[in-house]
């Protein structure tokens, strides 16, 4: 509680601000501001001593408080859980959800020890330069729509960054690349019983800058951050409040109006919009061109041997 309201202090402060003052404004000692400022810069903030002055820290620090001051929401971060570091925040936020936790609720993460994708693959995460986050929604809506969800939401993702790169592409079903290059990827996850929704987690992770080390091996040539494609160094905290407010939005429009506008949003932000494609189905490749988004979010994709509705798979982009 201490380190986070030392942070939001700091970050919300125009000039350098004393030890003595946050002392006084939270009730505890000088010596303990100072181990709670160490505890904050051995966890990676960026915590400047000012001699006779004060601290200030870098200005793009994300806590709950400053999250939940800066959205313009009425459900969705309501409330809000910064954490310096979980197992993977879609686990944290199902454990909550189970525990009853409200609708709306957003967990972030400064570190992910077993993040993950689609079709079981590993997030990478990079503390400061990833934005990992899960947001807990409980519609009334049956099983067989959840996967709506995950397309509305890369709607949301690519409009919200789109304000940072006008070179944003969503590829089925909800990557966001630049170029080839995957920038953001959304895990969708649910408790059900027949015929009704207990819960629905949507985990978004978003490359805000490249690791200080350069990308692992292994996705080198197929991911890249939102900072390189926008030409300029992207806030984690604006990425954040700029997708929060953009699902809301969505996610209010999509309980009232279904799914068909967000479908239309869909294909015209689609990368293979009847272009060629081919999609691995966990036994075998499917090739043919990319024809249209069918009512329920299915992939309709023309073969030679007709027009097959594709509902899960991995989408390769052709040549």
């Amino acid at each position: 509680m201490y380190k986070e309201r030392i942070l939001s202090r700091l970050a919300t402060a125009d000039t350098p601000v004393s030890g003595n003052d946050l002392a006084e404004e939270l009730g505890i000692s000088r010596t303990a501001i100072w181990k709670h400022i160490d505890v904050l810069r051995r966890s990676g903030m960026q915590i400047t001593s000012h001699i006779g002055r004060g601290y200030t820290v870098q200005s793009d620090v994300l806590t709950s408080h400053i999250l939940e001051t800066r959205l313009c929401t009425r459900l969705i971060g309501r409330p809000s859980h910064v954490l310096d570091q979980v197992d993977s925040t879609n686990t944290e936020i199902m454990r909550q959800a189970n525990d009853g936790a409200p609708e709306g609720m957003v967990v972030i993460a400064n570190r992910q020890h077993t993040g993950r994708g689609r079709l079981g693959r590993r997030w990478h995460t990079s503390p400061g330069d990833t934005l990992a986050m899960s947001i807990l929604l409980r519609p009334d809506i049956s099983p067989e729509e959840v996967p709506q969800l995950s397309l509305m939401t890369a709607v949301a993702v690519h409009e919200a960054l789109g304000q940072y790169s006008d070179g944003l592409l969503i590829k089925w079903p909800n990557d966001i690349l630049h170029g080839r290059a995957k920038v953001a990827g959304i895990l969708t996850e649910m408790r059900a019983e027949p015929g009704h929704v207990q819960s629905v987690v949507i985990g978004i992770g978003v490359n805000i800058r490249a690791p200080a080390g350069g990308w692992p091996a292994e996705i080198r040539h197929i991911a890249t951050d939102l900072s390189t494609a926008a030409g300029t160094d992207v806030s984690r905290l604006e990425a954040a409040v700029a997708i929060l407010n953009r699902l809301e939005y969505h996610y209010l429009r999509h309980l009232e109006k279904g799914f068909d506008p967000v479908r239309r949003q869909w294909w015209a932000a689609h990368a293979a919009c009847y272009k060629p494609v081919r999609v691995h189905d966990g036994e075998k490749y499917i090739e043919g061109i990319a024809e249209a988004l069918d009512s329920d979010g299915a992939l309709l994709l023309r073969t030679s041997a007709g027009v097959m509705r594709i509902i899960a798979g991995d989408l390769e982009l052709g040549e």
